[in-house]
């Protein structure tokens, strides 16, 4: 029986979100899309911002925004919506200093929470998220074991190298995003072999890279992108742009170029709809073999996240097929969502 595994781009749970959700329910952040999201069987997102009250803005180099949300109700939220894995790999993990950053990792890690792409040292930066997603749910039921899928998420970075990590200094897993560095390669390579020591079904690569509003990658990352297939990467979760761009599907595996916002209290680019995106399920055998990918539209309003209104889905499902037509992608359309067959 397959499995859903779903993947958000960006969820900022700072600024104005934090503080609508100090006086609302500690799900309303989710809204219409709550009920989607427990219905799956994992869920793997962007985190943007800290889980701290603690900690002073950055101000060792030039910030424009600093994001945070009060763990009290931000890891209940989390739970809520059945988030498994975190990725940290961003420019807003240390907009609060190494104590909101530690912070971070401590709340998660009580929570249960995997976590990838942030660390007290590069070498836990690299480590990867592993969990089992599925109905096992710890049940020794051999039957429902069996349909288990195990992943591992590695978490990576070309923002802000002013927030990497190194061998004593707590940050990202940072690197140029470059196929042909042999430093970048060392760096990967070295990621992916740990992620795989976990003997995984399915290999997720997680990158927070290039700019913002932007429609469209760059060649380098698209050949980034494939040398990361390459190396037996089976999904490339991008996001960044806090807009979402096409979707490749390169040796039979999915590149999602950048799944755009999915929760932020950002202002409106009425061209660009920086409040539009999807919420990608990767519907995959235990085996670990992706079978298709289902973009269900959604639209941030009023600091949260919900279900596209039919104007909005209408707009995201062309804005998705023309810009992933020139990648050779073509979907179909099941009621508002867009599905991507990944069967050979």
């Amino acid at each position: 029986m397959p499995l859903q595994l779903g993947f958000t781009g960006d969820v900022m749970l700072g600024r104005v979100v934090d503080d609508r959700q100090r006086r609302r329910s500690v799900d309303a952040v989710w809204g219409s899309v709550l009920e989607r999201l427990r219905g799956l069987d994992g869920l793997v997102i962007n985190l943007e911002c800290c889980l701290s009250t603690r900690g002073q803005q950055w101000q060792r180099t030039y910030r424009p925004f600093h994001f945070r949300a009060d763990p009290d109700w931000a890891i209940p939220a989390l739970e809520r919506a059945g988030v498994d894995v975190c990725t940290l790999a961003n420019n807003h993990i240390l907009d609060y200093e190494e104590v909101a950053l530690r912070d971070t990792l401590t709340e998660l890690d009580g929570a249960g929470i995997a976590r990838a792409g942030a660390g007290e040292t590069i070498d836990e930066a690299l480590g990867p998220a592993v969990r089992t997603i599925g109905p096992s749910n710890g049940d020794s039921d051999d039957s429902i074991a069996n349909n288990a899928l195990e992943v591992a998420v590695i978490a990576l970075t070309d923002n802000t190298p002013e927030y990497a990590a190194d061998e004593d200094t707590p940050g990202t897993a940072w690197i140029e995003i470059d196929a042909s560095d042999a430093e970048t390669r060392r760096r990967v390579r070295e990621a992916l072999e740990r992620a795989r020591e976990t003997n995984p079904d399915l290999l997720v690569a997680s990158l927070h890279w290039g700019p913002n509003m932007v429609t469209e990658p760059p060649k380098s990352f698209q050949e980034f992108g494939h040398w990361l297939i390459e190396e037996g990467v089976d999904v490339v979760h991008g996001h960044s742009a806090h807009v979402f761009q096409a979707i490749e599907v390169h040796e039979g595996r999915p590149i999602i170029y950048d799944a755009g916002d999915f929760v932020d209290d950002y202002r409106v680019d009425p061209e660009l709809r920086n409040d539009r995106s999807f919420l990608f399920v990767l519907s995959v055998t235990p085996d670990g073999d992706p079978l298709e990918f289902r973009l269900h539209p959604t639209e941030v309003e009023d600091c949260a996240v919900g279900e596209a209104s039919p104007e909005a889905a209408e707009w995201a499902r062309k804005r998705m097929r023309n810009l992933s037509s020139s990648f050779g992608t073509e979907f179909d359309r099941d009621g508002d969502a867009l599905v991507l067959s990944l069967e050979n």
